[in-house]
């Protein structure tokens, strides 16, 4: 499997080296690093060149590493169910750069396209909807960015007396900051039931 992936990777790279900055097999999967201005050709390339045939996306998603000046990769996962092989593409790309849907070539990336942009806040140019899917459409910030804080900028609640659902900016006291790290069985006086029986002889 590794070799026919290995072949692969070199075919791809030969017929587009426009597009393939690197390739390697790594845990029986191919993965290819992807020129952000490539990317929709090498997709193109990829769903309709007789040798790969990747005619299912499977996922789209995006990892942040915010010291990077390129701050995030998009990755994208294909399969070919023809030649049975799976690819994974990724392209890296600074917070401000837009990158090309691909929603002429794939139309299910649709939403994936939509849930990278509200998760992490990545544009992509051609698309013909892009707007939040998984947050509300006020919603501040991308919460799958590392910065974002863990408890969010506001809380949002059904109030009973205006029998509407109201925002408010999150406000935590200083008790709930605290932790002590310990496990709840140390110290603990519980008695589970069955531990009786060990004292009887």
């Amino acid at each position: 499997m590794t070799e026919a992936l290995q072949e692969l990777g070199a075919l791809i790279a030969a017929k587009r080296p426009d597009c393939v900055l690197t390739f390697a097999v790594e845990h029986d999967e191919l993965n290819v690093d992807v020129a952000p201005a490539s990317l929709f050709g090498l997709i193109e390339f990829l769903k309709n060149d007789p040798s790969c045939q990747f005619s299912t996306l499977v996922d789209l998603t995006a990892v942040d590493y915010p010291s990077r000046a390129k701050r995030f990769d998009v990755v994208y996962h294909f399969l070919s169910m023809y030649q049975n092989h799976r690819i994974r593409l990724r392209v890296s790309i600074r917070e401000e750069d837009m990158l090309p849907s691909i929603i002429d070539v794939h139309p299910s990336a649709n939403w994936f396209e939509r849930e990278v942009f509200d998760m992490f806040g990545i544009l992509f140019s051609g698309h013909p909807d892009l707007r939040r899917i998984l947050t509300d459409y006020g919603f501040r910030g991308h919460p799958l960015r590392k910065d974002f804080p863990t408890t969010g900028y506001t809380e949002v609640r059904y109030d009973e007396a205006e029998k509407r659902v109201v925002y408010e900016p999150v406000s935590l006291v200083q008790e709930y900051r605290q932790f002590d790290f310990m496990s709840p069985w140390e110290g603990a006086e519980y008695i589970l039931p069955g531990d009786e029986k060990k004292d009887t002889p």
